[in-house]
């Protein structure tokens, strides 16, 4: 019995002085943190330490390349003025979309047998919709096609929309003419007709915020002016003369029928007229005398 004890005892020494007692450890209890746009955002880092009891302590953000916040005891550029530092933990004031992104907090344990630990947390900052851009034509021509686009870029998550006409929300349908695309923003007329002329505007709306919307604009559907239609009617019609002369040389020429009248032509020749009779001198009978 005595001797279980001691060898127990031994075991319980050994693994204290082996070097899974002696690394530094660094975790974050909420390694993903979503907040929104003007408030603060706490990227919280803790760790623990065997032998050096002044580790240091970096907190660098990820990106294209590794940019520095906190190092060699002081924030850099940007944070120094919104920025502060509790034990590992650190907290932003008045955060910004700018500020979304990979954080990495490194501890540095010179004195423990395993020196470097770290933990990644990320920050999401939220963005409420902001006022879209809207495009909407004054004026469009009967029959033509036609889309209206609508786009919030700084919404987070992105916005959904949805376009109004006259101060009513348009819902396309089988029977509708026109189309619209809720993650695009975008609304599709095949064919404009005078009916769809109005007072336009668009909506955008996410799960952070109020909806926002654009000014309404004007849309007028107008007919195509007479001198207009008149000269696209003329060169249509022209257009299909020549193409219908077109194809009647082809298939004049497929049927060989130029090549016959040539060959006609060409194997025509002139005949002069026959010459005048030659009267008998032999037969010719004297019927008077002629004195001289």
């Amino acid at each position: 019995m005595n001797t279980m004890k001691a060898l127990a005892l031994t075991l319980l020494i050994t693994l204290m002085h082996s070097p899974l007692f002696l690394s530094v450890t660094v975790s974050s209890s909420k390694p993903k943190v979503e907040v929104h746009e003007h408030t603060d955002a706490v990227l919280a880092c803790e760790f623990r330490t065997e032998k050096d009891q002044n580790p240091r302590i970096e907190w660098k953000k990820k990106g294209m390349g590794v940019t520095f916040v906190y190092f060699n005891h002081k924030f850099t550029g940007q944070y120094a003025s919104r920025a502060k530092m509790e034990g590992a933990t650190l907290t932003f004031h008045s955060v910004s979309q700018k500020d979304s992104g990979e954080y990495r907090c490194e501890v540095t344990a010179s004195e423990d047998h395993v020196s470097l630990g770290e933990a990644t947390v990320t920050l999401n900052v939220l963005v409420p919709p902001h006022v879209p851009s809207c495009e909407v034509p004054s004026s469009v021509f009967v029959g033509s096609g036609l889309e209206l686009q609508c786009k919030d870029k700084l919404s987070v998550p992105p916005a959904t929309y949805r376009w109004y006409k006259d101060n009513k929300a348009l819902t396309p349908s089988a029977e509708t003419q026109y189309s619209a695309d809720t993650s695009k923003g975008t609304l599709e007329f095949r064919s404009v007709t005078k009916i769809d002329g109005g007072m336009y505007r668009c909506e955008s709306s996410n799960s952070v915020g109020a909806p926002k919307s654009c000014v309404a604009q004007q849309l007028k559907v107008i007919d195509y002016p007479l001198n207009t239609t008149v000269l696209i009617a003329g060169a249509a019609a022209f257009l299909a003369l020549v193409l219908f002369c077109c194809i009647c040389v082809c298939v004049c020429r497929r049927r060989g029928c130029c090549k016959k009248e040539k060959k006609m032509k060409s194997n025509t020749s002139y005949n002069p007229p026959p010459p005048p009779p030659i009267r008998n001198i032999k037969h010719y009978k004297q019927a008077h005398s002629f004195m001289i």
